[in-house]
């Protein structure tokens, strides 16, 4: 669950970021770079979560 909500998430920031860029709105364009990276790290949270778990059950 926690892939798709930070996919979406990072899917949200791209789209904001390109559409600051094409409008010249650098506020929107950075705030869509902030929501990408913020998602990719919550991915790789998540990714560490997954493989610490799996180093575990083996």
């Amino acid at each position: 669950m926690g892939d798709m909500k930070n996919k979406a998430e990072e899917l949200k920031g791209t789209a904001k970021q390109k559409i600051g860029d094409a409008t010249d709105n650098e506020s929107l364009e950075a705030e869509g770079a902030a929501e990408r990276a913020k998602a990719k790290a919550q991915q790789a949270v998540e990714d560490a979560k997954d493989a610490a778990r799996d180093a575990f059950n083996r």
